[in-house]
């Protein structure tokens, strides 16, 4: 480690010492019948191999050793254009005009790839606003997970989640996702909520997915990738843009954005602004798996039920097992192992999904005359709201949950910036449904007086009627050397032919079935006459009895005080940031830059430990500095970064990263990179406090002395011996780091072939990720007070090293100027993992998955410029095994699904038809174990979008 910061120190230095002698030029690039901002562009200084390209805004900066130079800008379907620049000191404007003759031979490849992303040190996934337009899938968000190495999940049709490089999720506190440059984070949570609170599709320009532990780049929480989105600029995009979508599932997704500008008395802009409106609605996918969870010691056959995946309060019940005892009394014959009557999740959220979002932002440019160039001082505000479920430990009814972020940010484009933004959020009515349902079912009648009416009306309705079918009949054993405790105990008497009984158990398996339904009746809508035991053992779902409590327990909080299941959150981040950049003429770039953020979490000991009044503060602070240099003729680009971050709970550390890209000849590029990644214990790890029933979730600042293994507690059930019992403690939660080696090719074939290859391989040190132990009193015999049996999880850190490899493969074929197939395969593993760490890594990740796709775009263009386009893709994932918390934890069967679209574009009246379907095929599946059934959906949207010249 100390080797590595010496060498970045030697390559600051070595690059600081080189002499200044090139002048800069720097321009914008405009499309002349529509003023937009053209990206991709080719800037070159004739007779030399010095060149550029364009930005997405359009813009451009080039280094010449000499004035006056001739520049040579050109672009497919674009007429070449010469220019020569005799002064740095006035900005560059080349208005490009198309070339009408172009035909389907030209060379399509590079107006498709960004030469950003060719020369990119990391593996970066992008997607356009024209591409964000023409997805295949229901919105841009979801047509993500058709890129290479991307992961998704989801827990509801409107909370999809983004993952890279395995440990997949659904809640992706390892993926860090910005909208222009600020963190979207819930501050409670610490992770994104997927786009539910995110940008509108109409206002978003582009979608970066950086690959990988990106720390040095981009801070803490950029640890397996980074999603970064940027909106629209007003001053580029001005006019009016509304779109409709309809779709199955009753859903209804109306959109609108309006943004203009603003001249001074000069005719320049000077003013901008956009507001944007979001509202969808939808019936949402169920949660359906009424199947046993994994690893359940009974199977679907068992006459006494189970526990189902998603029916909560139907949990194992120790005194519910008589599967070992009903082998040796004549009073519980035939009971086995029985299961209560839980809640199905149907019954408990509310899958009318709503989801509203509105942004709004104040351009201001200080000095207009320098137009693209003036500094810019931004106000902005984002509001969301909406309803929908959530899968984490358990899962979550989101109802009116609320987010609001704003943002004031100074910045001149490729110089410096400085943004301040605070993010809140409010949990509106939100609630634990599994929590609920265990509080249902103990309102109703307590587990072991349930039990006790349970036994009593089956000894007294079946085990007369189990007799009277020829169940194998008892001889007392007149060796038996004790006293006669118990004449029931069949240990008193003479073997018999087991086998017989066991044929009776499987012959009679349909009347043990019908039996254990007719009790199961019985028991939940009477007592058995036992003194004391409440009239009713179960609130069936609808009724008064169920609607009451149900109304009482999810409008409670979830905390000790109130024993409801209601979250109250009303946590808030605020952070700023700043950096400035220098461009030197003989280093492309130096860049620094620090943070600081504050969170202030808010939970009434519903989520935290902040009970009784107790204020939670959290602060930390990062700084960094890079530079860039390009080498050997511009053909060897160089990047190192040095970053240092420090958590108020957390020793400091550093975070660096070298990578180097080299063209070997035109259009073809390697790359190696070093990464480096830190990951700070969430708010949850540290200071989490919630009990969602079968356990109690806790944070682990301050470690923790004598837990009992789960392991030797279930060795103690069965000896009964103290001994039996192994205690652990757990040093205090730290954060968790990251190294990654990668090394990739891009490059075109044939003008028309591009393709992308990449592999890493990354070593986690204090992986962090849970230790479940109990804790238990005993008396001083031995004997355990069951009432003082609790289980926790506690957040922890691995012992051992993870170590996890992969490779992308992309290729796309612009076969012509309309048409293109695109392809990508990933692969990624779990290569090292010690078994027997007690922490689960929870990969979640499929070992391969591929797409195959084929896009096209301006078929049969008439002269008015109107045209058809289509896309359909083709996804294959491999199943995978997915770790949550013990009711959720089990295979995702492998699927394959078909997405397309249809759209016609009628440029004279600024509209666009597109009829699609995702899964068109409805292929059922899951995304995650004990989420919901994910099938069809089939929709219609049109769009207007008229652009203000």
């Amino acid at each position: 480690m100390k080797g590595l910061k010496f060498l970045i120190s030697g390559i600051f230095l070595f690059f600081s010492g080189l002499l200044f002698s090139q002048s800069i030029l720097k321009g914008r690039i405009i499309d002349s019948s529509t003023g937009d901002p053209i990206y991709a562009a080719v800037v070159g200084q004739k007779g030399t191999g010095n060149g550029t390209i364009s930005d997405f805004d359009g813009d451009f900066t080039l280094k010449v050793d000499n004035l006056p130079a001739t520049l040579v800008i050109s672009l497919v379907g674009y007429e070449q254009q010469e220019l020569i620049v005799v002064s740095a000191d006035k900005r560059i404007e080349v208005k490009f005009v198309v070339n009408k003759n172009i035909t389907s031979e030209v060379e399509v490849v590079d107006d498709r790839i960004l030469e950003k992303q060719k020369r990119n040190p990391l593996t970066v996934e992008s997607m356009d606003a024209v591409a964000i337009k023409e997805v295949p899938t229901g919105n841009f968000y979801e047509g993500l997970a058709a890129l290479k190495g991307v992961d998704m999940a989801s827990a509801s049709l409107a909370f999809r989640v983004i993952n890279t490089r395995g440990f997949n999720s659904t809640s992706p506190v390892r993926v860090l996702q910005l909208i222009d440059g600020v963190d979207n984070q819930s501050p409670g949570l610490n992770f994104s909520l997927g786009n539910f609170l995110g940008a509108p599709d109409l206002d978003v320009k582009s979608v970066d997915i950086i690959q990988g532990a990106s720390s040095a780049f981009y801070g803490p929480g950029a640890f397996n990738g980074v999603i970064n989105m940027e909106t629209k600029d007003p001053f580029l995009t001005p006019g009016l843009a509304v779109s409709m979508k309809v779709a199955e599932r009753n859903l209804v997704n109306p959109s609108a954005r309006w943004a203009d500008v603003f001249k001074n008395k000069n005719g320049k802009p000077f003013l901008a602004y956009k507001l944007n409106l979001y509202y969808l609605q939808a019936y949402d996918w169920e949660a359906t798996n009424y199947s046993p969870i994994h690893g359940s010691s009974v199977g679907a056959q068992n006459p006494g039920r189970f526990d189902a995946v998603n029916i909560y309060g139907d949990e194992y019940f120790g005194a519910n097992d008589y599967s070992s005892a009903s082998a040796y009394s004549t009073s519980y014959r035939g009971l086995g192992n029985y299961y209560r009557t839980g809640y199905k999740e149907v019954d408990l959220v509310d899958y009318n999904t709503r989801n509203f979002k509105t942004n709004a932002a104040i351009h201001w440019r200080l000095k207009p005359d320098l137009d693209y160039d003036s500094p810019e001082l931004i106000l902005q505000g984002n509001y969301g709201n909406g309803t929908t479920v959530y899968q984490g430990d358990n899962r979550f009814s989101l109802r009116g949950i609320q987010f609001m972020q704003g943002k004031v940010e100074l910045k001149k484009k490729d110089k410096y910036f400085i943004r301040v933004y605070a993010t809140t959020e409010d949990a509106g009515n939100s609630y634990d449904p599994y929590f609920t349902a265990l509080k249902l079912r103990d309102e109703a009648r307590p587990q072991e007086q349930w039990s006790s009416v349970y036994i009593k009306y089956w000894q007294s309705h079946v085990i007369p009627r189990m007799n009277a079918l020829g169940y194998p009949g008892l001889v007392l054993n007149p060796s038996w050397p004790g006293p006669m405790v118990d004449p029931n105990y069949e240990q008193f008497y003479l073997p018999y032919d087991y086998a017989a009984k066991n044929q009776w158990m499987n012959t009679y398996h349909d009347s043990l079935v019908n039996w254990h339904n007719m009790v199961e009746q019985l028991t939940n809508s009477g007592n058995a006459g036992i003194p004391g035991a409440s009239a009713t053992g179960y609130y069936v779902p609808g009724s008064g009895q169920f609607n009451d409590a149900f109304d009482r327990i999810t409008k409670a909080k979830n905390n000790e005080g109130e024993g409801g299941t209601r979250f109250y959150d009303r946590s808030a981040l605020y952070h700023a940031q700043g950096e400035y950049k220098w461009n030197f003429t003989k280093i492309d770039e130096v860049r620094v830059g620090g943070n600081s953020r504050l969170y202030r979490p808010n939970s009434d000991g519903t989520i935290f430990i902040d009970t009784a009044g107790r204020k939670i503060t959290n602060w930390e602070f990062g700084l960094y500095a890079g530079i860039s240099k390009k080498l050997l003729e511009d053909k060897l680009n160089v990047n190192a970064t040095l970053r240092f971050d420090k958590n108020v709970n957390f020793q400091g550390l550093f975070s660096p990263a070298i990578s180097v890209v080299y063209s070997l000849i035109k259009d073809h590029f390697v790359r190696a990179s070093f990464s480096s990644a830190l990951r700070n214990p969430t708010l949850t790890d540290q200071y989490l406090n919630l009990n969602v029933g079968p356990a109690i979730l806790l944070g682990n600042l301050n470690g923790v002395d004598s837990l009992i293994t789960v392991e030797s507690f279930a060795d103690w059930r069965n000896t009964q011996k103290p001994s039996s019992l192994k205690y652990i403690s757990l040093a205090p939660i730290k954060p968790e780091q990251a190294r990654t080696i990668e090394v990739g090719y891009r490059g075109t074939f044939f003008e028309k072939v591009f393709l992308d290859f990449s592999a890493y391989n990354t070593w986690y040190n204090n992986f962090i990720g849970y230790q479940i132990g109990i804790k238990a009193q005993f008396d001083e015999t031995g004997n355990v007070y069951y009432r003082s049996i609790q289980p926790y999880r506690y957040s922890a850190n691995a012992q051992s090293k993870v170590i996890t490899r992969g490779l992308n493969i992309g290729i796309n074929y612009f076969f012509s100027n309309t048409h293109s197939l695109t392809g990508n395969y990933s692969y990624n593993k779990l290569a090292v993992a010690n078994e027997e760490d007690p922490i689960i890594p929870a990969y979640n990740t499929p070992l391969h998955k591929y797409n195959i796709g084929i896009n096209a775009r301006g078929l049969f263009k008439s002269d008015s410029g109107n045209s058809w386009g289509y896309a359909v893709n083709y996804k294959w994932v491999d199943n995978y095994f997915w770790e949550g918390s013990p009711q959720f934890t089990g295979p995702v069967p492998k699927f394959d699904i078909v997405d397309f679209q249809v759209n016609y574009n009628w440029v004279k009246a600024n509209l666009n038809f597109k009829v699609g379907c995702s899964n068109a095929l409805r292929n059922l599946h899951i995304e995650a174990y004990g989420g919901p059934m994910i099938g069809r959906m089939a929709y219609i949207t049109v769009l207007y979008d008229w652009q203000k010249k």
